[in-house]
């Protein structure tokens, strides 16, 4: 995709390029890991097991493991592993989809819901404290512009030349 039409379209230095990627990349890492551990300290399911839960939870009739490894933002990799762990603590349920045999729903349950329910304040507070404290009102919805105009682009299918 061809960079926006803007005086910020000239661009020389490579490094102008690189330094916004790399201070996402570190702030997202230091960030989520003072969350993990703010979740950890206070005794609560930990933040990928929370981000697979909250999935589920929006999704009232369960979602498709498929479904689910698109959906989660942490862990995309591991997600059946997830879920695994997840059904052997009673907070998800795996069952046959009801219109397709060869799909397995999983399902968040009562147990998982007050799970996220009990770790949500936490992770919450966390993002003020370790993330959006550090911002501006008006960084943060230039951050929020720029990154979701990144999101739509790489949701758009691809452009094939005819």
């Amino acid at each position: 995709m061809a960079p926006m039409a803007n005086e910020d379209a000239h661009r020389t230095d490579p490094q102008d390029a690189v330094a916004p990627w790399r201070a996402m990349l570190l702030a997202h890492n230091r960030s989520l890991r003072a969350i993990e551990n703010d979740l950890k300290a206070a005794g609560v399911i930990p933040l990928n097991w929370y981000d697979v839960l909250l999935e589920l939870k929006a999704a009232d009739e369960g979602l498709r493991m498929q479904e689910l490894s698109e959906r989660v933002v942490l862990s995309r990799t591991r997600v059946s592993r997830l879920v695994d762990e997840l059904e052997a603590k009673d907070l998800v349920t795996r069952h046959p989809h009801p219109e397709d045999g060869r799909a397995t729903l999983a399902k968040i349950t009562k147990d998982g819901a007050t799970a996220l329910r009990a770790a949500a304040p936490i992770y919450l507070d966390g993002i003020e404290r370790h993330f959006t404290a550090h911002l501006t009102s008006t960084e943060q919805r230039s951050i929020t512009k720029g990154l979701s105009r990144v999101v739509a682009a790489q949701d758009r299918p691809p452009i094939t030349p005819t």
